[in-house]
Formats: C-alpha cells, sequence, structure tokens
C-alpha cells in the first residue's frame, strides 16, 4: 500500500471521530462490518424478537428501539479510548484536508457549532477544559463487538457506545432485525452528532439509542428538544447511504443522485409541519423561556380564572393530560384552586384568545401574510414579538443545512451493493467480498470488520501500534517482567468471533481479555512506546510471539491464522 492508502485502510481499524470526517466511506464500511458480524444475527434468537415477521413495520422498529434501549448505554467519556493531540491529527491528515477547512466543520479543530453549542462551551462540556487547548479525545468509534464488551468493564452492566457507534448499530440491526432495506436509511453526521434518518411511513430519526417520528418530533418534550438540537444548530456534513456518501467539504460524491434527492425531499417533509393549536401549545412546552409571557384561561365553575401557563406545565409531569391535547380539562380540574388568579395575569398573552385566532385564520407558515398576522398576535410588552415568531416559524420548520448537490461532482459510479433484507449472512459476507475490487466501501467493510484472513495485516498492526493510548499509559509503570507477566494473566477470550478476526490494544485492555495474537500486539505496543525499537510478532497456528529487543515472549492462540511475520517499523 501506499502511505495514503495505509491511512485511510488502518483508519477502518480504528475508526475514529475524526478518521470517519477524513474518509466518509467508513462510516457505512461499518455499517456493512455490523451486518457481516454474527453478533446481531443472534438477536434474532432472543424471545423479544418471537413472532417478529408477523408484525408491522413500525412494530417491528419499535420492538429494536426497546431491545437497544435496554442492552446498550451511551457513552462518550474521555478515558474509554483516551487522548491525542491536534498537532498529531492535522500532521497525520495534511495530505487530505487543510487546518482552515478543518476548523469550520469538527468541533475538535475550532468549530463551535451555532449559538447553543458556542453558549455551553465545548470543552467543557465534554471535560477536556482541565487539560491544555491542543488535548483532544481519541473517540473511537465501536464495532458492534466492542460495543458489546462494555459489560466487561467495571461500573457497566450492558454494552455502550458513542453517536456513531449507535447510529452505526441502529443501522445493521434495522436492516437485520426489522428487514429494512438499506435504500431506505440513510446516516447523517454533523460536527457534533452523529444519527440516520429512516423512510419508513413519515419518517423516522435514531438520536442515540432513541427513535423520533415525525409526531415527535414536534411534541414539545425535552427529549424531542434534545434530538433536534443538532440538526436546529449545525449544518450535515456527511449523508452515508449503501449507494455511496457526499460530503460538505469534498466536492466529490458517491452517493446516487436520485437517492440524495429521495433523502432531501423526504427529510425536509419529516422537519416541516403546518401549525395547529396543538403544534403552537407543543413549542411553548418547548420553550420555557418565553412561558412566563403566557398564561390559561379556565372556566372554574362558571367563573373564568387564569394560571400561569409554566405552572400548567408543571403539572403534566407524572401525569397522562396534556395541556397540548384533548385532555386540558382534565389536567386543569387536578390543580388546586389556589393556583388560579380570578383576573388575567398582566402582560400575558392568552394563550386560549391565540388558539382560538390560529384555528379560526387557518394559519399558513409559508404565507408572508399570515406570518404578519400572527405577528401581531404575538404582542405583549413581555415578549419581543419578532423573535417569538421566528423561534416558532423555526419549530415548525427545520430546514436542514445539507450538502449541496449542485456544487458537487459524482465520480464514475462504483459497482452497487445488492444486499437484501431475505439473504443470510453467509450470502451478505460472500457478496461484500466480491466486490472489493469494484467497490472500496465493500474493501474496506472487510478491515473494520477485522477479518485478518482476508486483509493486509499492515493496517490493523499500524492501528495497534500508533493509536492506543490508554494501555501505554495504564501500563508503563510496570517493569517488563510484570508487564508480560500481567498480559499472560487476561482471560484468553477474544471479544470478536471467528477465525481470524482481532481486536486492537485498547479493547484488549478495556475489556480484560484477549486471544494470544491480540495480547502479543498487546504487548507489542506498550514496549514499542517504552524503547522505540522494532518489534516482530511470529503467528503460526497455535502461538503468537512478540520479540522486542531480542526477547520473545510467546502466548497461544485460537484463532487460526496461516504462519506470518509482522514487523514495525514495516
Amino acid at each position: 500500500m501506499t502511505p495514503r492508502e495505509l491511512e485511510r485502510y488502518s483508519s477502518a481499524i480504528t475508526l475514529s471521530d475524526m478518521e470517519v470526517f477524513i474518509f466518509p466511506e467508513l462510516m457505512f464500511s461499518l455499517v456493512l462490518a455490523n451486518i457481516m458480524s454474527p453478533r446481531i444475527w443472534k438477536w434474532r434468537e432472543d424471545p423479544w424478537f418471537e413472532g417478529l415477521e408477523s408484525m408491522t413495520t413500525y412494530k417491528r422498529i419499535t420492538r429494536l428501539k426497546q431491545y437497544i434501549m435496554d442492552h446498550y448505554a451511551f457513552n462518550l467519556d474521555l478515558d474509554t479510548w483516551g487522548l491525542t493531540r491536534a498537532e498529531t491529527e492535522l500532521s497525520r491528515f495534511r495530505e487530505f484536508i487543510d487546518e482552515g477547512t478543518l476548523a469550520q466543520s469538527n468541533a475538535l479543530f475550532g468549530y463551535e457549532g451555532d449559538k447553543y453549542y458556542f453558549d455551553i462551551d465545548i470543552r467543557t462540556h465534554f471535560g477536556l477544559d482541565k487539560y491544555d487547548g491542543s488535548t483532544i479525545p481519541y473517540w473511537k468509534t465501536e464495532t458492534v463487538e466492542a460495543m458489546d464488551a462494555f459489560a466487561y468493564r467495571q461500573n457497566y452492566t450492558t454494552g455502550a457506545g458513542e453517536c456513531v457507534s449507535l447510529a452505526a448499530l441502529y443501522a445493521a440491526a434495522l436492516f437485520v432485525i426489522a428487514g429494512i432495506p438499506l435504500e431506505d436509511i440513510y446516516l447523517m453526521a454533523t460536527p457534533l452528532h452523529s444519527q440516520n434518518f429512516v423512510i419508513v411511513k413519515d419518517g423516522i430519526l435514531t438520536n442515540n439509542r432513541r427513535l423520533v417520528t415525525k409526531n415527535m418530533w414536534c411534541n414539545g418534550t425535552a427529549l424531542s428538544a434534545q434530538a433536534r438540537r443538532a440538526l436546529e444548530n449545525e449544518r450535515v456534513t456527511i449523508v452515508s447511504h449503501v449507494s455511496g456518501h457526499i460530503h460538505a467539504i469534498y466536492d466529490e460524491a458517491t452517493i446516487a443522485p436520485d437517492a440524495y434527492q429521495r433523502f432531501r425531499t423526504k427529510l425536509t417533509a419529516y422537519l416541516k409541519t403546518p401549525l395547529t393549536t396543538e403544534i403552537l401549545g407543543n413549542f411553548l412546552r418547548q420553550c420555557r423561556d418565553i412561558q412566563k409571557c403566557f398564561q390559561l384561561r379556565w372556566n372554574r365553575n362558571g367563573c373564568d380564572c387564569y394560571i400561569g401557563i409554566e405552572k400548567a406545565f408543571a403539572y403534566e409531569d407524572g401525569s397522562s393530560y396534556r395541556i397540548t391535547d384533548g385532555t386540558r380539562q382534565k389536567l386543569l380540574a387536578d390543580i388546586d384552586a389556589e393556583n388560579f388568579e380570578c383576573r388575567p395575569l398582566a402582560s400575558r398573552i392568552v394563550l386560549n384568545d391565540l388558539e382560538a385566532f390560529v384555528a379560526s385564520q387557518k394559519i399558513n407558515i409559508n404565507k408572508d401574510d399570515d406570518v404578519a398576522k400572527l405577528k401581531s398576535q404575538f404582542a405583549s410588552s413581555c415578549l419581543n414579538a419578532e423573535i417569538a415568531l421566528e423561534s416558532l416559524l423555526q419549530f415548525c420548520h427545520v430546514k436542514p443545512r445539507l450538502p449541496d448537490p449542485s456544487k458537487t461532482r459524482t465520480r464514475a459510479v462504483q459497482s452497487p451493493f445488492d444486499i437484501q433484507p431475505d439473504m443470510d449472512r453467509a450470502a451478505i459476507i460472500a457478496h461484500v467480498a466480491a466486490l472489493r475490487d469494484e467497490n472500496p466501501v465493500a474493501d474496506l467493510a472487510l478491515y473494520a470488520y477485522r477479518d485478518l484472513t482476508r486483509t493486509d495485516p499492515m493496517p490493523f498492526l499500524k492501528a495497534g501500534i500508533e493509536r492506543n493510548p490508554v494501555c501505554i499509559e495504564a501500563l508503563q509503570a510496570l517493569p517488563e517482567a510484570d508487564l508480560t507477566a500481567r498480559i499472560a494473566a487476561l482471560p484468553s477470550d477474544s471479544i470478536y468471533d471467528g477465525v481470524g478476526r482481532l481486536a486492537q490494544p485498547d479493547e484488549v485492555w478495556n475489556f480484560g481479555r484477549g486471544d494470544g495474537v491480540e495480547k502479543a500486539l498487546l504487548l507489542a505496543t506498550v514496549l514499542h512506546a517504552r524503547t522505540g525499537a522494532k518489534i516482530t510478532i511470529e503467528v503460526t497456528s497455535e502461538h503468537a510471539t512478540c520479540t522486542c529487543r531480542e526477547t520473545p515472549v510467546t502466548f497461544p492462540t485460537t484463532k487460526g491464522l496461516a504462519p506470518q511475520t509482522w514487523t514495525w517499523p514495516g
């Protein structure tokens, strides 16, 4: 491999957020790796999915959602995969992207997003404020095997993963478990988040472990507000699909133009809803800053009385009744009388009157005249009508900032994947392997799958030696004899199933287990970091031997690799 190819292929092993940003084809390669993995296919045997074939599509998806909720936690700490330096990553990727462009689109290199992200202070938010400004996290996107292995870590009882990992897991599981065609699944990355848009009915958005339907998108709850944050505040930098990808920074795209147009049309419709009285109430539920300018009127025992809208919304907590639907009367009846006033609250807009106006006028937020009429109804000394109206329009119609297809040239179409939900796992693996010479995503998928019976070991070795800082730091103080003994004492179980599939050193250390080949690479990584000496790993069908400065250490292996020798530097 050329040095450029080696960077890209080794990135398919470590899959850091930075690597996925630089090499966007890696995102779908990970989806394919998860689809090829036996792990998700075993979910089908769980009683939770019994009778899945008779369920509706949406029922299958919600069943899957609950399984993921029960078996995986969201994790984005700084300890799991360690830290690196901005200058190290900039030097590594200098041939691929310039620093100025990177700063516009990547949260670790100067990008702060819009007002929300600027206000929270990105580095403080992620716990980086205790380090100098050049220190950045080595967040890595986990395969399903690494996600499952979190159950071995202290203080975890289930699997876990970061947002890109959960998006890739969802995409694979939607295909394998719910039977959703890959053509209907689109992965989206913003500088600070990753989620999927699934074309089922009006559309479904995945958000870490949860799902958001079109109705949920505008329900005004804290969960929907969290789900809305990325698309409201950030531009989408990458859209990844079975047909290819498009990147906001790069001129060249591989996604099929008709597939991208379908995505844009469906997502835009999902993010837009007409203004109704219920949507108006949902808007007020979410925008707590302006609740103090609204009140609700209720006829109690024949007399009009009034309550601040923030008090009324507070009573929704723990109740099945809502201000914004037909259960309003029941909710208000549960509120003690002393919470109401007998006269309208000064300077506050009466929500009932605003609702009546919206209903009678049939306000269309796309018409300037209707928007002007609506603005007059927001007039209040308590409220900046211009700002409030702008927020309402944004609530009803989020305009996604997507990569612009008119500025992008699509390169020659790569050989397409023809992977269908009725195929079995073996047929899918064979299909991916058959396309590896004609479609780079297929080739990279086999590297992300960690199958060293089908791949060049050099990218795996490079990634292991260069990008596993956690084990190096954790073991740096151990004398060499104790280091060897500590590694040898780890249970000899790989987190990766099957012949030839291997974990990286930080995965072995974090999850406290590994096959002999994995242990040999862990030892080699720590010793090379200490000494800078040449490392040799000899692999046979039964043993893996790490040699540094003429001192061999041998571990038993059951990975079944063909005899081979790895050296670093190569």
